[in-house]
């Protein structure tokens, strides 16, 4: 796992820096100690990074192929590089090293752009193509791995790993995106459509970009999709059987490394399911670490324990306190964009533990999103299932009224809290299931904003671009767009964020076997009736690991890495809350009704409502914007 960053002139040839270059190199430090480089020739400039975990001894970057004029800087890792070494090198092509990086030039060089297809792993690349003199951009195909870009008053196009490798650069203007706090507000986080900062993008997941320096920079162009249009037929057994093969694949492939490796372990289905594919190929005991919480209700370690003792792992444990919220600014630097999932702080605290024994560690991430495991997943396809009984004139009529006069009631058990649910079903499945994926309703947003905010953003809503996601789906149910929007929307811009820049922080390497792209498209295939039965979401991975695991691990209630922030922000950061209304850094935006800031924090220590998530949202804006120093 690597940092990479680089300069490339388009219009025109101009020399690049290497000074320059290797001060956006030096801010992305963390993501790789064991090594840098720089290489430049006119118009281009490539900077790299590395953190050593496959040919140690070799395999330097910026590399140059041995056999074109191309260079190339990447940051992942290739799992089927030694099919495509051996495939390669009997047509012709000679390799000075052992490592991945050598392959993808040399499939660059025998397939050109197409090469991206037979590329399994997770990667972030820029290749300069020295004959035709323009620079491939490329990202794999769920964003497992970022790369940032921006176009810049001099010309030339600069990207970089991490926002942070750009903020190095001296002609990076530093202007907030109105839009983009409107998209904070929310999700919690800043979508891979947009950036924090005006004139800053994201190269989207699943996309390439080729920049000549003759002409303005090109769109992306997207060279991966999954489609859920498609139904596999099939008995039970079979689809089973076929799951468990991807599975084992996915998870036997990640286990490739010259360096120690492990997992991470919550005691929850997925990373349970990984850890038991890995100690049934594993000689030696697979290395294991957990986070626990101090609020009991939120601790899953007995599960995890259970689960270590069950595979004899080398198993490692700590717990998160609310004191630990002492590292907010450090949060806030990992992330540059604000960025409020909260559970961010037990992820990156849970790469420390497994840093101290370990370089490359598997994560569970990716199952609820491939196999329906989310409870508003499971919600939405009931609610579908009522929208098509009703009709949408009956259901506004009736159900719509009934959402506005019944109380909201965040005080009263979960089968009680209908309001959000009336609310749902008065509206399209896209309405419904973008309200109950946004941490702050539009309308609460809005009460927020000031006038001059407001009229700013010109009736924009962040909502609408994860219906569009929906709307044009490849998909032939509810569910089915539901997971889809849940793939390209919600998994690059929160999940993979988060396990990105918190591994990264502390220089290691994290792997998501359940985001095969192989499994992703086996599991698009299966019928609604294999991913969700009655509450039960997972339902057919739930089955085939049952060889494994025990009921009380794939059949207790989903709990999910969730942090009490709501209780500490009621305790030990009461303060935190108060102060959020008075913060000069937000107060000086002229975004938000201090007023209002102040109400919702006393509503929610006083234990009236539970606005955790957006007092949260709000203390991560607030370091954000100090940190950046922009202007508003």
């Amino acid at each position: 796992m690597c940092g990479i960053a680089g300069i490339f002139h388009c219009g025109t040839i101009k020399p690049v820096d290497p000074a320059r270059i290797e001060r956006m190199t030096d801010a992305l430090a963390h993501r790789g100690p064991d090594g840098s480089g720089v290489w430049t020739a006119p118009g281009i400039g490539l900077g790299h990074r590395r953190l050593s975990i496959i040919d140690i001894a070799g395999s330097p970057q910026p590399m140059t192929s041995a056999h074109s004029p191309a260079v190339i800087v990447f940051n992942g890792e290739i799992y089927n590089y030694r099919e495509l070494r051996s495939e390669l090198a009997a047509s012709g092509a000679t390799f000075r090293t052992e490592g991945d990086t050598e392959v993808i030039l040399a499939a660059y060089a025998r397939w050109g752009v197409d090469c991206l297809s037979r590329l399994h792993g997770m990667f972030a690349f820029a290749l300069y193509d020295g004959q035709k003199r323009e620079l491939l951009l490329a990202r794999d195909r769920l964003g497992v791995k970022p790369l940032f870009m921006a176009r810049l008053a001099d010309g030339s196009m600069a990207f970089a790993s991490e926002l942070k490798g750009l903020l190095a650069h001296p002609l990076l203007r530093r202007e907030i995106d109105p839009l983009a706090v409107e998209d904070y507000l929310a999700w919690g986080y800043v979508p891979d459509h947009r950036s924090i900062l005006s004139g800053v993008e994201k190269l989207p997941a699943g996309h390439y970009r080729i920049l000549k320096h003759d002409t303005a920079p090109a769109a992306p162009v997207r060279w991966w999709d999954v489609s859920f249009a498609e139904r596999r037929k099939g008995s039970v057994a079979d689809l089973e059987a076929e799951l468990l093969h991807h599975l084992r694949e996915a998870v036997t492939s990640r286990m490739v490394a010259d360096v120690p490796l492990g997992a991470f372990l919550s005691g929850g289905v997925d990373s349970s399911s990984v850890v038991a594919l890995m100690a049934e190929t594993s000689r030696d005991p697979v290395r294991t670490c957990s986070i626990g919480f101090d609020v009991a209700a939120h601790d899953e370690t007995t599960y995890a324990d259970e689960v270590a003792r069950l595979f004899g792992t080398e198993h490692h444990s700590r717990t998160v306190g609310a004191e630990q919220f002492g590292a907010i600014d450090d949060l806030a630097a990992m992330f540059d964009e604000p960025f409020a999932d909260a559970s961010a702080l037990p992820t990156w605290r849970v790469c420390q533990l497994a840093r101290e024994n370990v370089t490359v560690a598997l994560s569970g991430d990716g199952a609820d999103e491939a196999l329906a495991g989310y409870r508003r997943q499971v919600f939405h396809a009931h609610e579908e299932q009522v929208r098509r009984l009703l009709p949408g004139s009956l259901r506004r009529s009736l159900l719509g009224p009934l959402a506005e006069i019944y109380p909201k009631a965040d005080w009263a058990p979960r089968s009680l809290r209908l309001k959000t649910t009336l609310q749902s079903l008065a509206g399209d499945g896209g309405e419904g299931y973008a309200s109950a994926l946004a941490a702050t309703p539009n309308a609460l947003r809005q009460s927020l904003y000031t006038p001059d905010f407001a009229r700013g953003i010109a009736g924009y809503r962040a909502e609408d671009r994860l219906i569009e996601v929906m709307q044009q789906a490849p998909a032939r149910s509810g569910l089915d767009r539901a997971q889809y929007a849940d793939l390209m929307f919600w998994l690059p811009g929160d999940i993979l964020t988060k396990v990105d820049r918190t591994s990264m922080a502390v220089s290691l390497e994290a792997r998501e076997p359940l985001l095969d792209h192989r499994l992703i498209e086996f599991a698009a295939t299966l019928p609604d009736s294999m991913r969700v039965r009655g509450r039960q979401g997972k339902w057919l991975l739930k089955r085939a690991m049952r060889r494994y695991l025990p009921d009380q691990i794939l059949f207790r209630p989903k709990q999910g890495f969730v942090t009490p922030i709501a209780e500490w922000l009621r305790g030990p950061l009461a303060g935190e809350a108060k102060a959020i209304s008075s913060s000069a850094a937000l107060a000086r935006t002229g975004w938000f009704d201090s007023r209002k800031l102040a109400g919702l924090a006393d509503a929610h220590i006083t234990g009236r409502s539970d606005h955790s998530r957006l007092l949260w949202q709000l203390v991560m804006l607030d370091r954000s914007l100090r940190r950046l120093g922009v202007a508003t």
